[in-house]
């Protein structure tokens, strides 16, 4: 059971009687022992001196009190109402000071989360903007092609047209939830990458293992120089994502009969890794915005033959990031492009 609460004003009038009461009991006790006039007017004083002055202590505690708590509650209410100066000057003896200053800290934290929890809401609400507009357009298509192919009598030669471009949407929707899929296990720590010793060429050749057929499509030619004996601590699968998509980045956005050249240069701290193109290049002013998620060239965004979600960059950066690493790109406007990966040796 909650014990019955007691105002400070009752409490101090009860210890006020309660300590004259003891004096008088004194008082009367001494002038039965002695009998003497005196000591009965000693307690007498005594006991109007301790009123007096337990008077003046119950008004002077009432008044700090009830300072210290309309301080209080003018701070909460501040702090409710989002209008709390934390630069506030802090007495360390003083309680109510204190006690704001804990309360200022907890506000911080309890600010410092709501812009967090607004910042995460913000890139969840932009997220699923940027899936709805990249999913809309293959899913818009397929509809479509069904449509057609439901609705009226097509020729095998249309039928297999049709047919094919339904696979291509389907295929563009599959890389995208792909690439969601493994964005996410990343952001979120699912996946913790595990760097161990082991040889770059190993991985590089893997990563250059995924594009072969589509530059030899488009007749590029792709160069790789690098050391066999190289070894670094990494994380080899996930190394490999990235430079893959660094790679894929580049076939797609060379022209036909274009080259792609892959070296890395041993530096004391670092392993360089250079992918360069011979692709229409970036503009100085779109360098810093090809990193982020689901962008894309303006030029090439409405290109069917460029295909694409504009994520693998950013894919990329993550997964060199999180390594202790960092890209740098170098591109002029028709000059081609440069990603430079930078990987510690541990």
């Amino acid at each position: 059971m909650r014990p019955r609460q007691i105002s400070v004003k009752n409490l101090c009038l009860f210890v006020a009687l309660g300590a004259l009461l003891s004096m008088l009991g004194v008082t009367v006790l001494f002038f039965v022992m002695t009998g003497s006039m005196e000591v009965l007017s000693a307690g007498a004083a005594l006991m109007a001196c301790a009123l007096f002055w337990l008077f003046v202590l119950t008004a002077a505690f009432g008044k700090q009190l009830s300072f210290f708590s309309d301080g209080l509650c003018e701070t909460l209410d501040n702090m409710i109402n989002g209008r709390v100066d934390l630069q506030e000057n802090f007495d360390k003896e003083l309680l109510f000071d204190r006690i704001s200053h804990r309360l200022f800290r907890l506000y911080e934290i309890l600010l410092e989360a709501k812009h967090k929890v607004d910042s995460e809401r913000r890139e969840i609400q932009a997220l699923v903007s940027d899936i709805s507009h990249q999913v809309k357009t293959p899913v818009s298509n397929l509809k479509m092609v069904s449509d057609t192919l439901l609705s009226r009598e097509v020729s095998p030669k249309e039928r297999q047209a049709f047919l094919q471009g339904m696979q291509g949407q389907a295929q563009k929707l599959d890389f995208l939830v792909q690439a969601l899929v493994k964005t996410s296990r990343l952001e979120t720590g699912m996946v913790r990458l595990k760097k161990q010793e082991g040889l770059l060429f190993d991985t590089l050749a893997q990563a250059v293992g995924g594009i072969v057929y589509a530059a030899k499509r488009k007749g590029i030619d792709v160069s790789v120089d690098c050391p066999q004996e190289l070894k670094l601590f990494h994380d080899a699968r996930w190394t490999a994502e990235a430079l893959f998509n660094l790679l894929d980045n580049a076939v797609k956005y060379t022209p036909a009969g274009g080259r792609i050249c892959v070296s890395v240069k041993d530096w004391e701290l670092y392993v360089r890794v250079d992918v360069s193109d011979t692709g229409k290049g970036i503009a100085e002013s779109r360098q810093a915005a090809v990193f982020g998620r689901f962008y894309r060239e303006q030029e090439v965004h409405d290109v069917h033959d460029v295909q694409g979600v504009g994520i693998g960059l950013y894919l990329a950066r993550e997964i060199v990031t999180r390594q202790g690493g960092y890209i740098k790109l170098t591109s002029a406007v028709g000059e081609g492009s440069t990603f430079s990966v930078f990987l510690p040796f541990r």
